[in-house]
């Protein structure tokens, strides 16, 4: 398993999506405030269909707040400004991987304090950023296959055929 940490994430839609890939993936998912939305929000619930209110949401005041919290954690923090791509590192069972808000990213003072647990997606030059739910989707996969897709269901089944 791992956590998904989201640093003061701007748009509910994003959030609503990146909740559905948790819940797919069987992560956690942290939210440090201030969000630009609330929980409420019809566009949370939109993107995170019937599945939102099973995602395992835990709110944090500000980033010294998760730290205090999560004491010990191991966080992989993903930003453009890394050398290091997503699929250098070893994501161990219970590890958090950190994405920043839409506009700005992670602070750059965050970044140097875990400079070699940050990562990047790897994306041609004149492009600054993927979105953050695909971004989120793309790592979190990345570390589920490293951790052999424990607890996932590998054999597809079709709805009227067999394969």
């Amino acid at each position: 398993m791992v956590n998904i940490v989201l640093l003061e994430p701007e748009q509910g839609g994003n959030v609503g999506n990146i909740g559905r890939t948790c819940l797919a993936i069987g992560a956690k998912l942290h939210l440090i405030e201030p969000l630009g939305f609330r929980l409420t929000d019809r566009e949370i619930k939109r993107a995170g269909m019937d599945y939102w209110y099973q995602v395992d949401v835990t709110r944090y005041d500000d980033f010294d707040d998760f730290m205090n919290r999560n004491p010990g954690a191991h966080i992989y923090m993903a930003t453009t400004k890394s050398r290091q791509t997503y699929t250098e590192v070893t994501y161990e069972d219970n590890c958090y991987i950190m994405f920043g808000k839409e506009s700005a990213g992670i602070p750059e003072e965050i970044l140097l304090e875990h400079k070699p647990d940050c990562i990047r997606i790897p994306m041609l030059p004149d492009i600054r950023s993927l979105n953050l739910a695909n971004s989120v989707a793309i790592v979190s996969y990345e570390a589920m296959r490293q951790q052999n897709f424990q607890q996932f269901q590998l054999q597809g089944q079709l709805h009227h055929y067999e394969w």
